[in-house]
């Protein structure tokens, strides 16, 4: 039972439970009314970019299939990721049981090679709309986008099936007493996991977009000397306007996700007990709810279709054709 003056138990009926952090109730309201925020943007925003392109047909291009499975994987993370890691934090308990404390680390570690498989799927994807623009429409079509989605969806499922195998078997084999749920990745595995589901996803993604900036730039000058098409054939203003766009959102996307890898950089094994972990993986989930930000001040089809849905105009007759573009 509790000793007297001590921290409350997780679990009152258990003499191996561990203990809470004591907050003030103020403080635990405040903190409840940001996580429900956070959340509630997250999946408002993600749902918002979900509807928009599935809904309007000359929004079905490859490269907004891309970002319908990328706002999916987002939209995942605001309902479910953000309101349990956010229960775990404030909390200071682990209340879900061990099944919960299996799965979910298995779910947040997928969203985020998810994220970025697509990432790395939609630099390839500007670099040949801007650097190859008249062999672009016969090599990225619709139908190749969606296996390449499933592909990236499956290795992800399949590859933090092998990463996190040991804890999926024995999820409280690194617990100290009952209400938490740790998760270690040692090491070499966390060095190993640096290196291929980070290193090298953004190694391509920073080299294919120096390569789009370079030839962007030199397009802008050829139509600034007014070479018709015939002559010199150069991507559509709209192509680089999405290119960089696209940019945006992978250099904010590095910006979140590169602290996450601190750990293996550092030497350390990578531990949800650590103490500056919770910060780490928050700003990593934040990027869930950034990326509809940055599209609705970039891109104008999304703030056309948004302003459609809110006045449910898309519940109209042949709304599906509207002139979005």
């Amino acid at each position: 039972m509790d000793s007297a003056g001590g921290p409350p138990l997780c679990f009152p009926n258990l003499n191996s439970s561990c203990r809470r952090l004591l907050r003030t109730r103020s403080e635990t309201e405040v903190l409840y009314t940001l996580l429900v925020l956070v959340s509630l943007l997250t999946v408002t925003l993600n749902l918002l970019v979900i509807i928009s392109i599935s809904h309007f047909r000359r929004l079905h291009t490859p490269t907004n299939a891309l970002l319908l499975s990328l706002a999916v994987s987002d939209l995942v993370v605001g309902l479910l990721v953000m309101p349990i890691e956010g229960l775990r934090y404030l909390e200071t308990c682990w209340l879900l049981g061990r099944l919960m404390c299996a799965v979910t680390p298995y779910i947040s570690y997928c969203l985020l090679s998810v994220s970025l498989g697509h990432m790395v799927l939609i630099s390839i994807d500007r670099y040949l709309a801007i650097c190859d623009p008249l062999l672009y429409a016969s090599k990225i079509t619709l139908h190749r986008v969606k296996i390449s989605v499933c592909l990236c969806w499956a290795c992800s499922l399949l590859y933090n099936g092998c990463i996190l195998m040991e804890h999926l078997g024995q999820p409280d084999r690194f617990s100290s007493c009952h209400g938490e749920c740790v998760v270690v990745i040692s090491h070499i595995s966390g060095t190993l996991d640096l290196f291929f589901s980070f290193v090298g996803p953004c190694t391509v993604m920073v080299v294919l977009y120096m390569r789009v900036f370079v030839v962007a730039v030199s397009q802008v000058r050829v139509m600034r000397l007014q070479i018709t098409a015939t002559t010199a054939p150069t991507s559509k203003k709209s192509e680089r306007k999405a290119a960089r766009t696209l940019g945006i959102v992978i250099a904010v996307f590095l910006m979140c996700f590169c602290p996450y890898y601190y750990p293996a950089l550092a030497g350390e094994d990578t531990s949800t007990s650590l103490s500056y972990y919770a910060l780490l993986s928050w700003i990593m989930l934040t990027n869930s709810c950034v990326n509809p930000l940055i599209y609705a001040l970039f891109y104008p089809w999304f703030r056309k279709a948004t302003k459609l849905i809110f006045n449910l105009r898309i519940l109209q007759p042949d709304s599906r054709e509207a002139k979005i573009l």
